[in-house]
């Protein structure tokens, strides 16, 4: 089931989006009874990012009736995905007053277990890095050329060597004490990363990271709100066993009780 703003949307409404690709949004795992680990940032983010976008505020409450009518029936777990946009705004006029709309589509969700990645590194950057917005094709190119070499994803850096983020998931680096460490980066900040900073008994350390420093660490790990917590195993040439604390940060994460739309 496809929705906007409550109702099937039209091969018209879906146009604009797909000719003028100006939009964001935000993708999360719903669980049995409707429910999602993080909502709370999950909504924040739709707000901000909307201000960001749109200019324009947005009604959290209607966006939680609109999901709880598409899912309705559905059988979770499930990937839904919010996305804002504005069907009137065109290639010329971005800037014009937006209503924001809300679009809702779903998937099967992967399993939450998931296997582990291996990543090619490969200087890039996206548009505007800390909003989630539609403007996907630079970051999926990159992943392509990536699985076409041989690896399962890509991860961005810096001219220099700074490690950011993966595709579509924030990386995390595992020191010989356990320590997560987060880049110290131009990043998208997910909900998977937030909430499990949250909830982990140490303090959060965000530091620069470079691909010369990789031998430093002991391994990694990949975060995002589909799959939740994956390990990594290699970047490039460089490989690592699969850590014990990636189980132990699985184990935290899905002890965060997760509420209803």
């Amino acid at each position: 089931m496809t929705e906007l703003n409550g109702v099937p949307v039209t091969a018209d409404e879906l146009s604009s989006l797909a000719l003028v690709g100006y939009g964001h949004f935000t993708s999360m795992r719903v669980e049995q009874g409707g429910a999602v680990r993080g909502l709370t940032l999950h909504l924040d983010r739709l707000v901000r990012d909307c201000q960001t976008v749109f200019a324009a505020d947005l009604d959290t409450e209607r966006v939680r009736e609109y999901v709880r009518h598409a899912i309705r029936g559905a059988a979770a777990p499930l990937v839904v995905r919010v996305t804002i946009y504005d069907p009137a705004l065109t290639l010329a006029r971005p800037g014009d007053s937006a209503q924001p709309h809300v679009l809702i589509t779903m998937r099967s969700a992967p399993p939450a277990t998931a296997g582990p990645l291996r990543l090619q590194p490969i200087v890039y950057s996206r548009d505007l890095p800390r909003v989630k917005h539609v403007g996907l094709f630079g970051a999926l190119h990159q992943r392509a050329l990536a699985q076409r070499a041989g690896y399962d994803d890509v991860v961005f850096t810096e001219p220099d060597g700074t490690i950011t983020e993966i595709g579509t998931s924030n990386i995390a680096f595992i020191r010989t004490d356990g320590q997560l460490v987060w880049p110290h980066a131009e990043v998208l900040v997910g909900t998977t990363m937030r909430l499990l900073n949250q909830v982990r008994d140490e303090n959060v350390l965000t530091e620069r990271v470079t691909l010369a420093q990789l031998p430093d660490y002991v391994g990694a790990v990949a975060t995002n709100a589909a799959t939740g917590v994956r390990p990594v195993i290699g970047i490039d040439e460089h490989r690592w066993p699969e850590h014990e604390v990636v189980e132990k940060l699985r184990a935290q994460y899905e002890s965060i009780p997760p509420h209803r739309i």
